[in-house]
């Protein structure tokens, strides 16, 4: 009897051990797909501030006809993207580079510099810029643990098998992207 009771002690060890590890997991996964939907409402919340602004800045620079085209694009392409944190990092790199050139557009119209209805979708969109770092942080470190559980031994057999794929961090390339645009006043 004793024999039976320390034979199956040592299968259920490592049983109980794949089952922890397993929904581990499974709990990052979720974790990691709760903070992109994070990331993504507030993107979606930029798109819509751009057009905007965009609109306000036409009433003012009607000879940036190009720039303001070429945020728009920029915005719609971003906006559209269905694909990994990686391919969604490179538009995003793309429409902060076209938002600078907005900002600097905007720079030579003291008269739209002024308006309250600029300055109030300004401000707003820095906020939401601050709310988008803030999220990205969080779903980063929700892939460095992701992937920390998978490359480690003796989690990574698990991981294998679940075929936890390795996830991609969303980080900008370009340093002065990684400032939020700030209002002055």
């Amino acid at each position: 009897m004793e024999v039976f009771l320390i034979v199956g002690g040592i299968l259920l060890v490592p049983l109980i051990w794949w089952i922890v590890t397993y929904n581990r997991f499974v709990r990052l996964r979720q974790a990691l797909k709760e903070s992109w939907a994070d990331i993504d409402v507030e993107l979606k919340r930029r798109y819509e501030l751009i057009p905007n602004l965009v609109e306000t800045v036409k009433g003012y620079a009607k000879h940036e006809r190009e720039t303001l085209d070429r945020v728009t694009e920029l915005r719609n392409q971003a906006a559209d993207n269905q694909g990994s944190a990686e391919a969604q990092a490179g538009d995003e790199n793309r429409l902060n580079v076209g938002m600078k050139t907005l900002f600097a557009v905007a720079e030579n119209y003291p008269d739209l510099k002024a308006d309250a209805h600029f300055l109030s979708l300004q401000e707003e969109l820095a906020l939401t810029e601050d709310r988008i770092a803030a999220a990205r942080r969080f779903f980063n470190g929700n892939v460095r643990d992701l992937r920390n559980l998978r490359e480690s031994f003796p989690t990574s057999i698990v991981g294998g098998v679940m075929g936890v794929e390795e996830p991609t961090y969303f980080e900008l390339d370009d340093a002065s992207a990684r400032v939020a645009p700030r209002v002055s006043v």
